[in-house]
């Protein structure tokens, strides 16, 4: 009964999503967009020699790109939480039969599947207009991208549980995400940045997230990725156990 009304409330959040033209194109297409973009301005400035040895076309672009799904997803789950409660829909939601873990669930099967279907349609595009060919181990990309969206998405009801209308949701949930990005290791090695800034970095999960993505993307063995993994599912552990305590249903 429980699975089937897990089903049933996925579907629908699926339609809902799709319903919003505005919403679909942030959360699918503008990683897709900034993937190829970027690829393309990329390669026609960089001579092609040293283009296919270039470290952020090789890696740190499919990253970014990657990192800004899951960031839209955060953003989309931030929203669509805070317009569910000031609408008085989470309310009725909690009151049917489906239990509240349920109701959660759905939301984050949807952002997941959205996340695989961004990362599908960027590699395919990519296959088409990315300047250089690069053969990446999609299907263990993949699950670290999984892996990332599920710690980070936790966040995303952390915040969620605090945003008091649906008004500020969106613009606190960008103010929170985006920063990491500077600090993530990305475009700065962490052990490059001021001692500072490194402790920011070592507490905030995108780091992580990039750490296991590049090294993914580049073959690593999963193994050597075991530390990161874990920071990410203590993320999760710990937002996930603070959204339950502090989560409001009206």
């Amino acid at each position: 009964m429980m699975l089937r009304g897990l089903w049933k409330l996925t579907w629908i959040e699926i339609k809902i999503f799709l319903r919003e033209p505005l919403g679909a194109f942030g959360t699918i297409g503008i990683p897709v967009l900034v993937f190829l973009g970027t690829g393309r301005i990329v390669g026609r400035s960089v001579p092609r020699a040293s283009l296919a040895a270039s470290t952020f076309m090789t890696a740190g672009l499919p990253v970014l790109a990657s990192v800004l799904i899951a960031i839209s997803a955060v953003l989309s789950l931030v929203t669509i939480i805070s317009i569910y409660r000031e609408g008085g829909i989470l309310k009725r939601l909690r009151a049917t039969p489906l239990r509240p873990q349920t109701i959660l669930t759905a939301h984050v099967i949807v952002k997941l599947l959205l996340t695989a279907a961004t990362l599908a349609l960027m590699v395919l595009a990519g296959k088409r207009y990315y300047p250089i060919g690069i053969h990446a181990p999609l299907f263990g990309f993949t699950m670290a991208l999984l892996i990332s969206t599920c710690s980070i998405l936790s966040i995303g009801f952390l915040i969620a549980s605090i945003v008091p209308t649906a008004r500020f949701a969106q613009p606190i949930g960008a103010v929170i995400m985006y920063p990491m990005i500077a600090v993530s290791g990305l475009f700065v090695p962490v052990t490059s940045l001021p001692p500072a800034l490194q402790t920011v970095a070592r507490v905030v999960p995108l780091t992580y997230t990039v750490s296991l993505l590049e090294g993914i993307w580049k073959g690593d063995a999963w193994s050597a990725h075991l530390s990161d993994v874990a920071a990410l599912a203590v993320v999760f552990i710990l937002c996930t156990a603070l959204s339950a305590k502090v989560f409001r249903w009206e």
